[in-house]
C-alpha cells in the first residue's frame, strides 16, 4: 500500500493537545495493525530545542540517534510504544540551514532561492523521509502552533501542496481547536473555532475532521453547528473534554469511532480487532485508590513542570505498577540552597535528582543529595543528578567541601566530575555532547543489575561531563560501587552506595524509555525501595 498521512494542525490557541491527540490516534492506528511514526514540524529558526532554555520550550526530549527534539515526540513513544530517529522532528531552522547549504554549494545553478518552492520542497522531502526511515505504513505529522503564525505558513503550505502530491486518498487533514468558556452566560463558544477554520482554509487547507477541545461537555447541538459552519461531516466533528488522566485520551477517541472514521476516508480496512484491556486496566488502575508516597523532586526549573515530563511519567508508570500513588513535591533547588536547611525534605520519602545545565541551584541540589545519603532515604540521581550525587560523597569523605564537578568549579582540588577528553576543545554548544543510545555493562549483585535482571542494557545519554576514573578506586574503598560501566569498562555509567536502602545515580537519562504498561526497571525499583522503606516505619499501635 501507499503510505497514508493524517496532519495535525492546531487553532484558536497553542498548548490545546496536538501532541496527545497525534500521539493517541497513533495509538488507534497501531491497535488495528499498522505500523505508524509520528513527526512533529517545529516552527522556531533554532535547529534544535538543545540549546533553548527550558523555561521557554519545556523538557528537551532525546533519542535513539541522539537527536535532540521537542517534548511531543515523548508523548508519542510513550502512547505508541514506538522508537523514533532524528527525522521526526524538523525545524524551520533545520530547514533554512539546508536549503542555504545546498545554495552556497551551487546545487541550485544560480537561480532565486524561494519560499515557494525552495523551503516548501525541503519541507516535504523531510515528511517523505519519515517512512523510507521507519518503514511506516501511515505517518502522523503536527505542525507546531496555531494556525495564523507568521512562522508556521511554509510549514502550512507545504501541507497544503502535499494533497495534490500524495492524493486526496492517501492524506487526512485534523485540526484540533479550543471551545473557550463564558462563565457571563454559561456558554460553549464555537465562533473562534469557525475563524481558525476560515484561516485555515484561507491557506488552501479544509481540515477532514475538527477534535474540539474543552473543559466542558460538548452537546450534540454544538457539534451539529461546528459541522455546518466548518463543513465538515457530523461524524467528523469529535468533542474532547479534558481528562484528568492523560492515557485515557486513546479510550476517549475510541468511543468517538474516530480511527475507523479516518480508515474509511483513506480507504483502509483494521488489520486487527483492537485489544484495549491492558489499556482499560492501565486507566483503571490510576482511578483507583491508592497508598501515597511523597516524593521530593529537587530541580531548577520547578514553575514549568514540563521541562520533567518524563521524569513526571516515569515515576507515575512505576507507582501504577506497584499500586501506590506517587505525590511529587515540587522543590526548587534554589530556594533549598537559600534557605541553608534540609526542612524542605522532611517529609520526603523518597528524592529524585533530575538533570540540568550551569550552576544555579546546584549546592541545593547537593543538599538534596547529602539529605538523602545521612537520613537513608531513598535517592534517584539522574544525568546530573548522579554527578552531584558523586560530588556530595567526595566532599564527605574527603571532609572538603572545595570537592565538585569542573563544570562549576575549574580550580577545585577534587574534580570527581570533569569533562570527557574528546570534549576539551570543542565549543559550540548544540548537538556537540554525549548524546543518543549507549551500551551499559551491569556488574553482578549490584541494586541496578537486580533491578534490570539482565547483563547489559542501551541507555538514552545527554551530558559532556563524566565521572573522573582517578578517583574510583578511593570511592570504592569508602563503599560507592560502580554498578554500570561501559563495555570498555572505561566509562561510569551507574554509580550506587553500598549499605543504603536505595542511593542510585545514572550517568544517561532512564526516563526516557519508560512506558505506561512497560515502567523503566530504575524507576520500579526506586519507588519499590520508597514504599517498602515507608511500610518498615510503620509500626502498629500495639507495639
Amino acid at each position: 500500500m501507499s503510505t497514508k498521512y493524517i496532519f495535525f494542525t492546531g487553532g484558536v490557541v497553542s498548548s490545546v493537545g496536538k501532541g496527545v491527540t497525534a500521539a493517541a490516534i497513533g495509538r488507534l492506528l497501531k491497535e488495528r495493525g499498522f505500523k505508524v511514526a509520528v513527526q512533529k514540524l517545529d516552527p522556531y529558526i533554532n535547529v534544535d530545542p538543545g540549546t533553548m532554555s527550558p523555561y521557554q520550550h519545556g523538557e528537551v526530549f532525546v533519542l535513539d540517534d541522539g537527536a535532540e527534539t521537542d517534548l511531543d515526540l515523548g508523548h508519542y513513544e510513550r502512547f505508541i510504544d514506538v522508537r523514533l530517529n532524528r527525522v521526526c522532528n524538523v525545524t524551520t531552522g533545520q530547514v533554512y540551514a539546508e536549503v542555504i547549504s545546498k545554495e552556497r554549494h551551487g546545487d541550485f545553478l544560480g537561480g532565486t532561492i524561494q519560499v515557494i518552492p525552495h523551503i516548501t520542497n525541503e519541507i516535504k522531502r523531510r515528511i517523505a523521509a519519515v517512512a523510507k526511515s521507519t518503514g511506516a505504513e501511515i505517518v502522523l505529522v503536527e505542525v507546531g502552533g496555531t494556525v495564523g503564525d507568521i512562522e508556521s505558513l511554509p510549514f502550512l503550505e507545504a501541507l497544503r501542496q502535499l494533497r495534490s502530491d500524495f492524493g486526496r486518498d492517501d492524506t487526512f487533514y485534523v485540526h484540533v481547536t479550543w471551545l473557550p468558556y463564558i462563565k457571563a452566560t454559561g456558554e460553549l463558544k464555537t465562533k473562534p473555532t469557525q475563524h481558525s477554520v476560515r484561516e485555515l482554509r484561507s491557506i488552501g487547507i479544509s481540515p477532514d475532521m475538527i477534535v474540539a477541545r474543552s473543559d466542558y461537555p460538548v452537546d450534540a447541538g454544538l457539534a451539529e453547528k461546528i459541522a455546518q459552519f466548518c463543513d465538515v461531516e457530523k461524524r467528523a466533528v469529535v468533542p474532547m473534554v479534558t481528562t484528568e488522566v492523560l492515557y485515557e485520551v486513546p479510550l476517549l477517541l475510541e468511543e468517538k469511532h474516530v480511527a475507523e472514521y479516518i480508515l474509511e476516508k483513506l480507504k483502509l480496512s483494521p488489520r486487527l480487532v483492537p485489544d484495549w484491556s491492558e489499556w482499560r486496566r492501565l486507566v483503571a488502575e490510576v482511578r483507583r485508590p491508592r497508598p501515597s508516597i511523597k516524593i521530593a523532586l529537587v530541580g531548577k526549573y520547578v514553575e514549568l513542570h514540563d521541562a520533567y515530563i518524563s521524569v513526571r511519567e516515569a515515576l507515575k508508570h512505576a507507582a501504577l505498577h506497584i499500586g501506590v500513588d506517587v505525590d511529587i513535591q515540587w522543590i526548587h533547588s534554589t530556594e533549598l540552597e537559600r534557605s541553608h536547611s534540609d526542612s524542605m525534605l522532611q517529609e520526603a520519602n523518597g528524592i529524585i535528582v533530575p538533570g540540568g545545565f550551569g550552576s544555579r541551584g546546584i549546592e541545593g541540589k547537593i543538599m538534596a543529595a547529602r539529605y538523602a545519603r545521612s537520613h537513608n532515604i531513598p535517592y534517584l540521581g539522574l544525568c546530573l543528578g548522579m554527578q552531584l550525587m558523586v560530588v556530595e560523597f567526595a566532599r564527605y569523605i574527603f571532609q572538603n567541601e572545595r570537592a565538585n564537578s569542573t563544570e562549576f568549579d575549574q580550580s577545585t582540588p577534587y574534580p570527581v566530575i570533569d569533562l570527557m577528553p574528546d570534549q576539551q576543545n570543542i565549543t559550540d554548544m548544540g548537538g556537540t555532547m554525549r548524546l543518543g543510545l549507549y551500551p551499559c555493562v551491569l556488574q553482578p549483585g549490584t541494586i541496578a543489575q537486580h533491578a534490570y535482571n539482565t547483563e547489559q542494557v542501551e541507555e538514552r545519554h545527554r551530558h559532556r561531563f563524566e565521572f573522573n576514573n582517578q578517583f574510583r578506586s578511593r570511592f570504592q574503598e569508602h563503599g560507592m560501587k560502580f554498578s554500570g560501566l561501559s563495555p570498555d569498562g572505561k566509562l561510569v555509567e551507574i554509580a550506587e552506595l553500598e549499605n543504603h536502602p536505595f542511593m542510585v545515580g545514572t550517568q544517561f537519562h532512564p526516563e526516557f524509555l519508560s512506558r505506561p504498561n512497560r515502567p523503566h526497571p530504575l524507576f520500579m525499583a526506586f519507588v519499590s525501595a520508597v514504599w517498602q522503606k515507608l511500610q518498615t516505619n510503620i509500626r502498629p499501635l500495639d507495639e
